[in-house]
C-alpha cells in the first residue's frame, strides 16, 4: 500500500509505538496513519464508539467516515468483515505481530495478505 490511510485497532493510547488491540470492535482508540509514495506522513488516533452485541457497524461506520482505506486486524467477524468490504476498506490480517510500526510497515511493503472468509473469527459473547 503506498497511498492511503490505514487503521490499527490499538490498545491504551494508540499511536505508531502502541500495540495492536486483538479484538478489533473493543479497541480502545484506532491508530490512523496516514501514507503517502509509502512513506509514513502523519500519525493520529480515534477513541472507538461503544458497540453493543450486534453493533457490528458501527466501527465499520466509524472509519468509513474517517477515509480510512485499509484495516489490519488479528481477527474479525463475518460480519463487519462484509461491512468493510462493502464501504470499500480493505482488511488485512496479521496474527503474529502485536506491534503498530512493524506491522504498518509490514503493510507497505506489501507483506500482509488481505483476510480471507474462512480466516474470520466466530462472533458472539464470548469473543471478549
Amino acid at each position: 500500500m503506498k497511498n492511503g490511510r490505514i487503521a490499527i485497532p490499538s490498545s491504551g493510547q494508540g499511536g505508531l509505538d502502541g500495540i495492536r488491540s486483538g479484538h478489533f470492535g473493543h479497541c480502545d482508540v484506532f491508530t490512523f496513519i496516514d501514507v503517502e509514495n509509502g512513506e509514513i506522513k502523519n500519525v493520529s488516533t480515534l477513541r472507538n464508539q461503544e458497540h453493543v452485541q450486534g453493533g457490528c457497524m458501527v466501527p465499520v461506520n466509524l472509519l468509513a467516515e474517517h477515509k480510512v482505506s485499509a484495516l489490519v486486524v488479528g481477527g474479525i467477524g463475518m460480519r463487519p468483515l462484509m461491512g468493510f468490504r462493502q464501504v470499500g476498506i480493505a482488511v488485512y490480517i496479521d496474527a503474529q505481530r502485536t506491534e503498530i510500526k512493524p506491522v504498518v510497515e509490514d503493510l507497505i511493503a506489501g507483506k500482509l495478505p488481505e483476510i480471507k472468509n474462512d480466516q474470520v473469527c466466530g462472533g458472539g459473547m464470548n469473543d471478549r
